[in-house]
């Protein structure tokens, strides 16, 4: 027997099971891993979560937009939706009629920069709502580009233990190389795992987003235009 096979045969088999991996890997490295697989894990709850809830906004906003075009009256409309959580279309509407309900109270009627105050009501309603939308979304983009680094700081540091290891046993057979190299590149595996659903869920649902903003900017023009008209209506009754 050749001393190369003397060293094969005493070189312990090692588990190349992905758990095996993991066991098998440094501290840091496992540390790195299961950072990643927890990032993942959220990732993955935020893209459900945020699936879920822009499907329901544009159910709510196409019932509204029905709601809203079928000759109701405003303030049929506005109790409706007043008596309720406001979200996307009805927040706005809410938020504009209160507007105009207030500078109608009392005896001193306030009409004088009326549209202006509206439009500003509906821009921070706009951009509250957008801010909804939005939340955690940031994570996302967070985990996309920092992951796959993250990865491959445990890839290196891994490859540096296994590289020690082997200096220090003096064995240079591939059974002793490979089960280290292995377990430093399942970390980079994980990284790109966790990084790669959260570029594409991150993409997707800021198109979502730029969506839902052009359509509450939209319904805001829209309805500015409708009450800037009913107040120079009651402008010119009172002149």
């Amino acid at each position: 027997m050749t001393p190369a096979d003397a060293m094969a045969v005493q070189a312990p088999v090692a588990d190349m099971s992905l758990l095996g991996l993991f066991l098998q890997a440094h501290f840091v490295v496992k540390i790195v891993m299961v950072g990643l697989l927890s990032a993942s894990v959220w990732c993955w709850a935020i893209i459900v979560d945020k699936t879920l809830l822009f499907r329901r906004i544009r159910s709510e906003m196409d019932s509204f937009e029905d709601a809203f075009w079928s000759g109701r009256s405003l303030e049929e409309l506005f109790r409706s939706f007043n008596d309720r959580p406001a979200t996307g279309l009805a927040a706005v509407f809410v938020a504009a009629m209160r507007e105009w309900k207030r500078s109608f109270e009392g005896s001193g009627r306030q009409i004088q920069s009326l549209s202006q105050r509206i439009d500003k009501t509906l821009d921070v309603t706009i951009q509250r709502e957008v801010e909804r939308l939005e939340s955690r979304l940031l994570f996302l983009a967070s985990i996309g580009s920092a992951g796959p680094y993250i990865g491959l700081f445990g890839t290196v540091w891994g490859i540096m233990t296994a590289f020690t290891s082997i200096a220090a046993s003096k064995n240079t057979s591939l059974a002793v190389v490979a089960p280290g190299i292995a377990e430093a590149l399942f970390a980079t595996a994980i990284g790109l795992f966790a990084a790669i659903p959260a570029v594409l869920a991150y993409n997707k649902l800021q198109a979502e987003v730029a969506k839902a903003q052009s359509r509450l900017e939209g319904f805001a023009d829209e309805f500015s235009a409708i009450l800037s008209r009913q107040i120079d209506e009651r402008l010119s009754l009172v002149a």
